[in-house]
Parts: C-alpha cells; sequence; structure tokens
C-alpha cells in the first residue's frame, strides 16, 4: 500500500538531493582547480613534507584504489596507498621499540 509522503519526509528528501547536488559541484570544482595548478607547475615534481604525506596517506586510505584513481591528479594512487603502508609499518615499529624497550628496562632492573 503506498502512502502519501508527508511534508517533513519530503523535505528531508528535498534538502538531501540539494546537499548531494551542492557537494558535487564543490567537488567538481575542487577538480577543476587541481587541473589548473597542475598545469601551472607544468612537468615539475612536488616536494611534500612529511606532514603533508601523512595527512594524505590517511585521506587517501579511506578511498581506496578505484576512487583515487579517478580523483588523484598531484600523486598517483599507488604513491599515496605506499605512503599509507610506510606510515603504518612506522606505527608498528615504533611500538615495537617500546616494548623491547621497557621489556629491557624490567630486565636489568630485576637482574641485579
Amino acid at each position: 500500500m503506498l502512502r502519501a509522503l508527508d511534508p517533513f519526509r519530503f523535505l528531508l528528501i528535498a534538502v538531501a538531493v540539494w546537499m548531494n547536488q551542492h557537494q558535487l559541484l564543490v567537488i567538481d570544482y575542487l577538480r577543476e582547480e587541481s587541473r589548473i595548478l597542475r598545469e601551472q607547475l607544468g612537468g615539475r615534481r612536488l616536494r611534500f613534507t612529511e606532514d603533508q604525506r601523512r595527512r594524505l596517506a590517511a585521506k587517501a586510505k579511506g578511498l581506496g584504489r578505484t576512487i583515487l584513481a579517478e580523483v588523484a591528479t598531484i600523486v598517483t594512487p599507488e604513491t599515496l596507498l605506499s605512503w599509507h603502508r610506510k606510515l603504518i609499518a612506522q606505527k608498528y615499529a615504533i611500538q615495537r621499540r617500546q616494548r623491547l624497550a621497557g621489556m629491557l628496562n624490567y630486565y636489568y632492573r630485576n637482574a641485579a
């Protein structure tokens, strides 16, 4: 049985559609802006700081390779995901070192 949309649901759907269209326009603008900036760079390579790499890698992982292939223009999807893998490897390497240092401290304190 079909029910008529109450005014609240209709308004909610209208706002959701408008927001989606607005977001698509913003994304389209940002893509074009990125293309223009890339053209102005020419063939020169961009140099990123570690912080910039970390921020890009974190955002890229959430998108996935297929969407990155459509969106990423500054850095290839492979590079972004590689940065993310290195970031995760560093995180666990630091945790391992801290755990090992704690074990060594415990050993030296209790060995004497």
